[in-house]
């Protein structure tokens, strides 16, 4: 559940903080919320664990699911040759 929360902070600071969410896509609000989200995780990890940005763990939670036995160098030499071959016959017409 969401809650209101008065800051007081320099006027400065809060126009340059909305106008570096509005460039990120995003609002003064999910901006310190996620800072404050990011705070309180260093809290709960370990000592030995880098704590991520709350951003990265959502995309974390998005990321596509790919077989054990994907070649990634093999399909991208295939994109390759795919892209030089369309441009090669091109140039032969």
């Amino acid at each position: 559940m969401d809650t209101k929360l008065t800051l007081i902070i320099d006027h400065h600071v809060k126009e340059d903080a909305k106008k570096y969410a509005k460039e990120m896509g995003s609002s003064l609000s999910k901006l310190v919320e996620n800072y404050l989200k990011l705070l309180t995780a260093k809290r709960k990890k370990t000592e030995n664990e880098i704590p991520l940005s709350p951003f990265i763990e959502s995309m974390r939670k998005k990321a596509v699911k790919v077989p054990a036995d994907f070649d990634y160098k093999k399909e991208l030499e295939d994109a390759i040759w795919e892209k030089h071959r369309k441009g090669y016959e091109k140039n032969i017409d």
